[in-house]
């Protein structure tokens, strides 16, 4: 493993240290050097700021592993992940919505949801004649969608588990977005 990689690691570790007991908007670079045994220099070798950092985490942690699940077969998997790594990270994740602001999170999780439904949706037209623009839209609506439900969850202190939640989302999504694309294709 670089050296990058372990300071990278390091610093991370340490972020997701103190937000078990603090808002991310109250974490300073320096509370973070101290945690880990860098300095100032070091974090900004690596990192613009405290959310950059926040956003690398996740990145490697939930965005990654996520790739590999892109397809209509395996979808449910893919988001499977996401919320059980939301239940597992708890108060981490908890404190990212409510410290980060609405703005930047909703930012953040459209990104993370369409992607992976722009992958799906490319799996499932492959044999379909569709436009970029019905596939960007189709994207742009599950994607808020699904970010809609998730930020309910966090609202409500992810209440409910992470299975009962893909249950949720599969009744509201099944099939559906297979039906939409077929709506606008015409078979090759």
């Amino acid at each position: 493993m670089s050296n990058n990689c372990i300071t990278e690691r390091a610093l991370a570790a340490s972020l997701k240290k103190l937000m078990l007991t603090n808002p991310i908007n109250r974490i300073h670079i320096k509370m973070i050097t101290d945690d880990c045994g860098c300095t100032r220099h070091t974090f900004y070798n690596h990192f613009r700021d405290v959310y950059e950092l926040l956003g690398w985490i996740y990145e490697r942690e939930v965005i990654a592993g996520v790739d590999k699940y892109c397809t209509l077969s395996q979808w449910e998997e893919g988001l499977k992940l996401i919320l059980e790594y939301t239940a597992e990270n708890r108060i981490i994740c908890i404190n990212t919505y409510r410290s980060l602001g609405r703005d930047h999170l909703e930012a953040f999780l459209f990104r993370v949801f369409y992607g992976f439904l722009s992958s799906v949706i490319e799996d499932i037209s492959q044999n379909m004649s569709l436009t970029a623009e019905v596939k960007k839209e189709c994207c742009d609506f599950y994607a808020n969608a699904i970010m809609g439900v998730f930020i309910a969850w966090l609202k409500k202190d992810l209440d409910e588990s992470p299975e009962k939640m893909l249950t949720h989302i599969d009744r509201m999504l099944g099939g559906n977005i297979v039906n939409t694309l077929k709506k606008f294709s015409k078979q090759k």
